[in-house]
Order: C-alpha cells, then structure tokens, then sequence
C-alpha cells in the first residue's frame, strides 16, 4: 500500500451539510477500496488564486491515506463525476514527505491545545 495525500475544493455555493456529505462519501469511497484514512483536515472556506467555473472561493479539504493502486485511480474518476468538485491534486508520499505530515499534525494539535 502507497502512502497518498488528496487536496480537493468543493464549490463554495454548498451548504454545510452537502459539504459533509460529500466529504463523507469520499471517505466512504476510500474505505470500500480498502484504503487506510491517516488523516483528514477541514481548512474551510479560502479564496481561490484565481476563478474556476467563474467561482472566486471554495471549501478545502485534505486526506492523507494508504491505499492499494488502483484505488488512487477509482477515486480520481470519483472525483471528476461529482460536480460538487472543482478541482482535486493527489500526490505519493515518500518517507521524508511522510514524516514532515506527521510533523505538521503534531504542530497542529500543540497548536488546538
């Protein structure tokens, strides 16, 4: 199993609900792949560098999971079906990327204490 990081933007025009519904169905999706969810982030509403679908801002979202191959493959056509999505960037991880993760979750939860 490989170690994957997804970025993705929902449309800003989503209510809260639908937000997490569709962040939930991507995580359901990982699971039935037999992917392994290491982390999962909200960064909320940002402004975007520059307009997509004539859109200023949308709601972030980070994974970080394990996960065979081919599930990296389903989950991006996934991604591409939901025109809930606007865009989406997964990247591997290799072992130096891996511990700069874990470094940055362990700033962040010194952080929320």
């Amino acid at each position: 199993m490989n170690h994957y990081e997804t970025v993705f933007i929902l449309n800003p025009v989503l209510s809260e609900t639908q937000v997490k519904e569709t962040v939930a169905k991507f995580e359901e999706f990982l699971a039935s792949k037999g992917a392994q969810m290491v982390s999962k982030e909200d960064w909320g509403l940002k402004k975007l560098a520059y307009e997509i679908q004539h859109k200023k801002s949308g709601f972030y979202h980070l994974f970080e999971f394990k996960a065979p191959g081919d599930a990296l493959i389903n989950l991006e056509t996934e991604f591409r079906r939901d025109e809930r999505v606007m865009r989406f960037l997964t990247v591997a991880l290799d072992k130096d990327a891996i511990a700069w993760a874990e470094r940055r979750r362990e700033k962040l939860k010194t952080k929320k204490a």
